[in-house]
């Protein structure tokens, strides 16, 4: 079926959009990404904060048969303690103060689909109580009523806390640890994926700069080298605020940013500036070059080098012919 077809390659190129970069590290969660996605099993998204646990918690749902299903993100973390049951499971109508009407809860929002609960590790020991009956009994209770609703959703869920230790605290309940962590993924720290810095940069000037309605034509030198000498402590999420903060104050067509917002010295260096075409394109270009020789030169499909890259299919291409990259040289010989 042709509309089949369409709807499969417009999600193969939209899979891993927003996840940028191509580091083993990177890949190796991609990989994993790509096992677990057609599963039902409850996934366990590890790591520190501003690495894009989230990220990958929609990556997996849309790559899952509940892809065309409700994904309901939960941050447990940011709910006042009196507010979380309610939240989750749904409330009856003169349950508690204030309770005019019945509600639904995130688990009955997200039937059928997936539901996403972030910081897990905050949860009060109550409400893992209830969360473990979900996952065992597949059912939940509205707060002001004994009445069982069966609910259909898959969980994936994440903390950047370390959930062995709050167990040997008696902080979390290691029989829900068991329940949940039944597929870990550990989510490196921008630390660890040093090669992919070039790539969210250049992603997130070119994101945040179309915005802004600006077009940066060079990045100062200064600034490269301090982002790839930087500890990078928020990860990900931490590069793109110091990026989308310095493409809005920023006033010509050289992108820089005021070192003393990273809390570093100023890193001395030969040059001023340097064109994006230069550093940052030479980089792009060799990864995506290695992309398609472990490919050999297949770009779209689970195996192909847009997915290694982390990039949608027609982003690769345009980068292939913008480059002058030479794709056909990576194809394998055919046998004779």
């Amino acid at each position: 079926n042709e509309n089949v077809a369409l709807r499969e390659q417009i999600d193969r190129d939209s899979m891993f959009e927003d996840i940028v970069g191509s580091s083993e590290a990177l890949r190796k969660v991609l990989r994993q990404v790509g096992k677990v996605a057609h599963s039902d099993s409850t996934v366990m998204i590890l790591g520190e904060t501003g690495t894009g646990k989230e990220l990958i918690a929609r990556a997996i749902h849309k790559r899952s048969n509940r892809g065309e299903r409700a994904f309901i993100g939960v941050n447990c973390a940011a709910i006042p303690t009196s507010l979380i049951a309610s939240e989750l499971f749904g409330h009856e109508k003169g349950a508690f103060t204030g309770a005019t009407q019945r509600r639904l809860g995130r688990f009955e929002s997200a039937n059928g689909g997936t539901i996403f609960l972030d910081e897990v590790g905050d949860l009060p020991p109550e409400i893992q109580i209830a969360l473990l009956r979900v996952l065992q009994e597949r059912e939940i209770e509205r707060v002001g009523s004994n009445r069982p609703i069966p609910v259909d959703v898959r969980v994936l869920a994440a903390t950047h806390r370390d959930l062995n230790t709050l167990v040997a605290e008696g902080k979390f309940r290691q029989d829900l640890l068991y329940r949940l962590n039944v597929v870990p993924i550990e989510m490196p720290s921008l630390r660890d994926r040093a090669p992919d810095i070039p790539l969210l940069v250049e992603y997130f000037i070119d994101r945040f700069g179309k915005k802004a309605g600006k077009k940066f034509r060079t990045i100062d030198r200064k600034t490269l080298t301090l982002f790839q000498a930087y500890g990078w402590p928020g990860n990900v999420r931490e590069l793109q605020n110091v990026i989308e903060r310095a493409v809005i104050l920023s006033d010509g067509d050289t992108f820089s940013v005021d070192e003393t917002w990273l809390k570093r010295e100023p890193t001395q260096v030969a040059s001023p500036r340097v064109a994006l075409n230069g550093a940052l394109i030479r980089q792009e270009k060799e990864m995506i070059e290695t992309a398609l020789a472990e490919s050999h030169g297949r770009i779209s499909g689970p195996t192909g080098a847009a997915a290694n890259l982390g990039l949608p299919t027609r982003t690769l291409d345009s980068k292939i012919k913008r480059l002058g990259i030479n794709k056909y040289r990576f194809k394998a010989p055919q046998a004779s």
